[in-house]
């Protein structure tokens, strides 16, 4: 299957394009906050071994998220190049800030089984509302991953890579995800995504090898410009 890195790095994106948001889509499907108590320190009680699952299932969505942005900017190489390595790095940088908030889940558990869920609530809104965890993990890290994602997408169809439909699926799904409650309407907003990314992931895996590399900068560009680089010197 890998004849060298570059079918590697083509298969790896695919994937990564297909399992990253299924997993995010598992998670809230499988998150106890989704159906039950929106308080956390509640909802988790419920159900202890599905909320620490559905926290695993986010960190690792978000990481992988992170590597699978990193992969869609190989298909903005040829056009829309400045676009990706503008909008790329703060895409990846929000999922990883979005993964490091997870470990508030396990702090929310332990709050919501030792104090009341208004005692457990104070404490964690406190917690998370200092400066540093405001200005270092959340913001405004977080609208770079949500709000990212689409535009991340657009630069992907900007370069022919993606239909029109991918960007828009993608706005409508994580954008509307923050104008409604977490809850059953999560589910649906943050399912639809899947098809959209998925859809990327499979037209990589579908793509030839040479169609790849075609996406690297030529090596007849890259000695075309060394006799230049030589007399400026």
């Amino acid at each position: 299957m890998f004849k060298d890195s570059a079918d590697f790095r083509r298969v790896a994106s695919g994937v990564l394009l297909i399992v990253a948001p299924l997993l995010q889509a598992i998670a809230v499907i499988l998150d106890p906050g989704t159906w039950g108590d929106e308080r956390e320190a509640v909802s988790f009680g419920d159900d202890p071994v599905l909320a620490q699952v559905q926290s695993v299932l986010y960190h690792w969505a978000y990481l992988l998220m992170a590597l699978a942005a990193l992969g869609l900017l190989h298909v903005m190489r040829r056009r829309a190049a400045v676009f990706g390595h503008i909008a790329g790095p703060l895409v990846i940088l929000g999922y990883i800030n979005l993964s490091g908030l997870l470990m508030a889940d396990p702090v929310e558990w332990w709050l919501g089984r030792h104090h009341s869920p208004e005692e457990a609530t104070r404490i964690m809104d406190e917690m998370v509302n200092l400066p540093g965890v405001i200005f270092g993990f959340q913001m405004p890290w977080i609208f770079f991953a949500i709000f990212g994602m689409p535009v991340l997408a657009v630069g992907a169809w900007r370069a022919g890579f993606a239909h029109w439909w991918i960007p828009l699926v993608l706005a409508v799904g994580y954008g509307g995800s923050m104008f409604v409650g977490y809850g059953p309407a999560t589910v649906v907003l943050w399912g639809i995504p899947v098809a959209a990314l998925g859809a990327l992931g499979v037209r990589m895996l579908r793509m030839s090898r040479d169609e790849w590399i075609s996406y690297y900068p030529t090596a007849s560009t890259a000695v075309a410009s060394a006799p230049a680089a030589g007399v400026g010197a």
